[in-house]
């Protein structure tokens, strides 16, 4: 952790929602005048596209369960690097994952292949991941050390499925069997070395479908927002009750389910998440010396 170099990581599953915190930090950024550097937990992966699926058949054969989730399938030493040498010195090597041809074009390389390293900017406040393994322990890797305020999206396990089914159907075109065999070799992963880091973060975000997802595989649409709740859990610190009730009354038809738990209908998550995640931000850049003088 550093006050000069701060580290903000968002970690989740795949098909979790990770994105939608991004979109709210991103938004927090701009307002507070706080200029990020942008990491993303794709580039951590250890194999392109093509070789990763080699690497699938080796392990298929061998017996071994190979995935994304795991080390075996993550460069989670390189990650520590970027993390380390950000918090000391404010900049460090990224690369970028290509997901498309969109993204080809953007970067000049193949999809499901990598760019080359490149130094982040030198004048940026914090760093941004968004990934699968902001918070991840694992023999002598500890994320969890280097960043200063960890954020975990969660929701419940079959809305997680039906998103990342969703997902890789319509826009990455898998078969149904291919999504469903990718789930189940995640699996130990996952138990080992995804869920684990919510035990780590300083505050969950979970959605919770309030319509029948019961077999993720015969549900043809994701849930809406206002067909969901939110249940938002503060891990650390611990917010005092009078915050707790303040927020219950800035968000319609919300409760507290438990001392550190708000429960906040779907549609009203983005509201709660500036109205939360500001604070946060701001702690970080008044650490700094860099809060705007509007907002000191």
């Amino acid at each position: 952790m550093s006050r000069k170099h701060p580290i903000v990581a968002v970690t989740g599953s795949s098909g979790a929602g990770t994105s939608t915190v991004r979109n709210a930090l991103e938004y927090i950024f701009h307002r507070v005048g706080a200029q990020a550097a942008f990491v993303e937990g794709d580039s951590f992966h250890r194999y392109d596209r093509k070789t990763m699926r080699a690497e699938l058949e080796k392990a298929k054969a061998d017996g071994r369960m190979l995935s994304h989730f795991g080390p075996e399938g993550n460069l989670f030493d390189r990650q520590l690097e970027l993390f380390r040498t950000y918090g000391e010195t404010g900049t460090g090597m990224r690369r970028y994952y290509v997901h498309n041809e969109e993204e080809a074009a953007c970067h000049g390389v193949e999809p499901g292949t990598f760019t080359d390293w490149t130094p982040l900017p030198s004048d940026t406040d914090l760093l941004f991941y968004e990934g699968l393994h902001g918070g991840v322990v694992a023999g002598d890797i500890d994320m969890t050390r280097e960043v200063d305020l960890l954020i975990g999206v969660c929701p419940t396990i079959n809305l997680e499925w039906v998103q990342k089914i969703n997902r890789d159907i319509q826009t990455r075109g898998y078969r149904p069997e291919d999504v469903k065999d990718s789930i189940y070799r995640r699996m130990y992963d996952y138990m080992y070395y995804i869920l684990p880091q919510f035990s780590h973060t300083h505050i969950n975000f979970q959605r919770i479908p309030i319509t029948d997802t019961s077999n993720p595989f015969a549900v043809t649409k994701i849930p809406s927002a206002d067909q969901s709740l939110v249940m938002i859990h503060f891990q650390k610190p611990k917010p005092a009750v009078e915050y707790k009730l303040q927020l219950k009354g800035l968000i319609d038809g919300s409760m507290i389910s438990d001392f550190n738990t708000l429960v906040i209908p779907g549609g009203k998550m983005m509201y709660a998440m500036e109205l939360i995640l500001t604070k946060y931000i701001l702690d970080l850049m008044k650490q700094r010396g860099h809060l705007p003088a509007e907002m000191a």
